[in-house]
């Protein structure tokens, strides 16, 4: 079974737009499908309008929209749309993150527009009732918007986000313990310094003294720490960095050839002239032949499948 992840059903190619149409997103059933179990939902439809149906936008206020039928404002869906996107988000508390149509009033989650009493948009952008919802419900969930899955960087990010957070939830159902609390951070090591070095200091200080509080409490603290970090897009400078750590790791197991070698590749990614996965497999290639087991425990190396090609385009 593979990891839950909610997206608009439109995305997924069912015909549940205001126009009868959809936004088949094939990266979603193509590719993410082998590896995510994915929770449709349309909050549109689910309040009971129909497809066909008259379009809806948001007016008024960017904090707090209203989400009306582009016809006749008379007609007001703001409250159900809201009142789903809470009911869902308390059905689907297994989700371990969330691809939302990108534009939408009741599904966009960012630079949604919200139009004023002149008939053109608000400077600032909104958010879709729906997804605003589940955003306040579930603050460190990743969620993101199918335009955006189109970036590499974005595109990778996101994906080992998702994998990280439900990294996470395996975790809390086995049971929490400061023992258990300490590993995670140690497998996560190079993964957050690839995100941010000066921030996974922050977090090892964080539980230097896990003893000393409440598990559940420290845990708490440390997974919205975590998240945050993880939603910095890594650079080519931070990914070297780390590539050059791991590297010390086989300096008395490699021949100078294989040394040299290993080298020069990590310095044409840093030069952008290779995307991340030469250097990553030459460095899991060098591993499988000489196992170390700290190295074998760390989620940078593999933060997702292979399978998914993320790394063959950053």
């Amino acid at each position: 079974m593979g990891i839950k992840v909610g997206i608009s059903s439109c995305l997924l190619g069912e015909n549940v737009r205001f126009d009868g149409g959809h936004k088949h997103l094939r990266l979603c059933t193509e590719s993410l499908s082998r590896f995510f179990d994915f929770v449709p939902e349309c909050p549109e439809v689910g309040i009971g309008m129909g497809i066909p149906r008259k379009p809806i936008r948001l007016v008024g206020d960017v904090a707090s929209p209203q989400a009306v039928a582009v016809h006749d404002y008379r007609l007001n869906y703001t409250e159900k749309l809201t009142a789903f996107g809470q009911q869902k988000a308390h059905e689907h508390s297994d989700l371990c993150g969330y691809i939302f149509m990108k534009n939408s009033p009741s599904c966009g989650l960012f630079r949604v527009k919200v139009y004023q009493e002149n008939g053109y948009p608000a400077a600032e952008a909104g958010r879709g009732l729906y997804a605003d919802a589940l955003k306040k419900a579930h603050p460190l969930m990743p969620m993101e918007e199918s335009g955006r899955l189109n970036d590499p960087l974005l595109r990778e990010n996101f994906i080992s986000r998702v994998f990280a957070y439900y990294d996470w939830q395996q975790l809390v159902k086995s049971g929490l313990s400061h023992h258990k609390l300490i590993n995670f951070h140690t497998r996560y090591k190079y993964t957050l310094m690839a995100h941010s070095p000066k921030d996974y200091g922050e977090l090892g200080r964080m539980l230097a003294d896990a003893g000393n509080h409440e598990v559940e409490a420290i845990a708490e603290r440390y997974f919205a720490a975590l998240m945050a970090v993880l939603s910095t897009i890594a650079s080519r400078k931070t990914h070297t960095n780390v590539l050059m750590h791991i590297q010390g790791y086989l300096k008395k197991k490699l021949s100078s050839a294989e040394k040299q070698e290993l080298a020069d590749i990590i310095d044409r990614y840093r030069t952008a002239e290779l995307p991340l996965i030469v250097p990553i497999t030459l460095l899991k290639h060098h591993f499988n032949n000489h196992p170390d087991p700290y190295i074998a425990k760390q989620a940078y190396l593999q933060p997702y499948p292979d399978a998914l090609s993320l790394r063959n385009t950053i």
